[in-house]
Formats: structure tokens, sequence, C-alpha cells
């Protein structure tokens, strides 16, 4: 199974201004000393020995992740953004796939807006685009959008035979692999998706407000969070800004920390940015994320920053 992200921020796009653009570039300058520049290879170890937030970006693009089942089939998370970069990349492979399963967290405006640019799958006829949401009335939401005024082309342009999957069952199989839902505390409800098959098991929990009832030791909790390998979770705020925020429907880094520990899972993946933070907020978020886990003696789980271009393996 492998795991790829496309979009990872929240609300709304956060593109880099061309200011932030200048002020990483004053700073890799500031670093460069004359042995750096004496071959190709000095080159390339004074890149690599920057930081992250100045060789690289944590990406501007709204929620879309892919998972890549051993079997070839393509899972993708919500259409925001992202999804646009994912289409034209996956028409670039060869042999290029034509089936795809998208699944729906929910339907606030960053996690659909990408869906009318899904762009070639969703326009070549030669794709099948299965769309699945415990939400009955799911075709009629993406219908809604893609009408005048707020779109000049409607779903119907689309060539792909598009699939509507209501999900009433606790379990879909695609493939060699089973997905499993549970909804989360989000305004207008939000579903979490557990993506498992004989490689291990990915937990994708964008927009969540975790509650003491998701800790819980309860049947139900282990046989949806435990044993599980990666978990994307909703860390958009900071703790002061989690209270703040209370009933927002997202959760704190240090909250997602303290979950991930408590469930024994190996790898967490802090997602659905801020759109106010920039790529210095972003990694000292991340930094202080480890802190943490050190400061509650809970080493046992790897912390990364979810990235555009980010992939994992399991």
């Amino acid at each position: 199974m492998k795991i790829r992200f496309w979009g990872v921020r929240g609300s709304i796009p956060t593109p880099l201004t061309p200011n932030e653009i200048r002020r990483k570039i004053s700073s890799v300058i500031e670093r460069v000393t004359p042995q750096d520049l004496v071959s190709p290879e000095a080159k390339e170890r004074f890149l690599a020995h920057l930081p992250p937030n100045l060789f690289g970006t944590t990406g501007g693009n709204t929620t879309s992740v892919e998972v890549r089942l051993k079997d070839g089939g393509i899972i993708i998370f919500d259409a925001g953004t992202g999804i646009f970069r994912f289409g034209n990349s996956v028409a670039k492979e060869q042999p290029t796939p034509r089936v795809f399963h998208l699944f729906f967290t929910h339907f606030h405006w960053d996690h659909i807006q990408g869906f009318p640019f899904f762009t070639p799958p969703a326009f070549d006829k030669r794709c099948t685009i299965h769309i699945y949401s415990p939400v009955e009335n799911v075709e009629q939401i993406l219908r809604e959008q893609m009408k005048p005024p707020y779109f000049p082309i409607s779903l119907d342009t689309m060539q792909a035979d598009i699939q509507f999957h209501h999900i009433t069952e606790p379990a879909v199989h695609i493939g060699s692999a089973t997905v499993r839902w549970r909804q989360m505390q989000h305004p207008g409800k939000s579903f979490s998706y557990r993506v498992e098959d004989s490689e291990g098991a990915f937990i994708f929990a964008t927009d969540t407000e975790l509650r003491d009832g998701d800790f819980a030791r309860t049947e139900e909790n282990r046989s949806f969070f435990s044993g599980v390998d990666v978990l994307t979770i909703d860390s958009q705020y900071t703790l002061d800004e989690a209270i703040e925020k209370y009933d927002w429907g997202h959760s704190s880094y240090s909250l997602a920390v303290d979950f991930a520990t408590e469930w024994d899972i190996s790898t967490l993946v802090l997602f659905h940015h801020e759109p106010l933070y920039n790529d210095n907020k972003m990694f000292s978020i991340a930094k202080s994320a480890g802190w943490y886990k050190s400061h509650i003696g809970k080493n046992n789980v790897k912390i990364l920053l979810a990235q555009e271009g980010l992939e994992l393996s399991l």
C-alpha cells in the first residue's frame, strides 16, 4: 500500500506569495559559502542540509490523498484542489489507470472544489469513477456545484462512467483492500476511513475534532483505531486555538499526538493545515509536536508533517 498526498491544506487554497518566495531565496543565499559552489556535488550537499521550511514547501492545495493498493487499485480521499494535480500525474502513467475509487469525508467546499477539474480522468470515456459516501444524496451535492452560476459546465459533461455508491454497510471491499468508515465530530458530519490489506492499515481522519469518546477503550474504538500503521489526522490548531475554537470541528497537534500514542499508532501525519500558517509556522508546529511527544515520554510514534508530494509505503 502506498499513500501520496496531493492536497494538505484546510479551508481554502493557500499558494505561496511572491514575498514568501523572495524570503526563502534570500535566506538560502545568506547561507551559501564559496565552498558550497566548488562542484555539483558540493551544491547538492548544501541543498540537502537546508532546513525543510526553506528547501521545499508544505503546499497550498486543499485536501486530496491517494492510496495505491498492492493490486494496482486506486483509492482517493476527497476532491479538493489537489485532485487536479493527481489527475494530470496519473494520466502520464503507462499503462494509464482507468478505474478510480473516490471516497468523500464530507462536502465542505475545500473537499469538493477540485472535482470539476479532475482531468483528464473524469472527461475520458474510457475511465470509470466510483464515488462513495455514507451521505445518501452525494450525486445531487456534486451536481449542485457544477451548474450556473457556480460553474459553466454540468456533471453530465463528464464522459467517464461515474457510479455513485451510498455506503450503508460497515465495510466496502475494493480489490485486495477493505475500507471501513466511522462518523467523527465535525459540523455537518465528517467521516473517517480505514483502509486495510495484507500490507497494513491506514486511517484518513481529516476535519475531526477529537473528543474524550474517541480515546475511550470501547470495542468499537478498538476495532477502528487499533493496529494502525499510519494515521493522517486533522491537526489544524495549536492547543490554545483548539480551546478558543471549541466545536469548530478541528483538532490541535498536541491532541493528535495524544491520540496516536493512546492507540499505539506507528506513524502520525499532521494534516489539514491552517491557511493562515506559512511554511515557517508549519515546520515549527511539526517540531513542537516532536517535543511534546518526548515530553510525555511517548517516543514510539513517528511524526510527519503532511506535504504535497509526501509518499509513504506500508
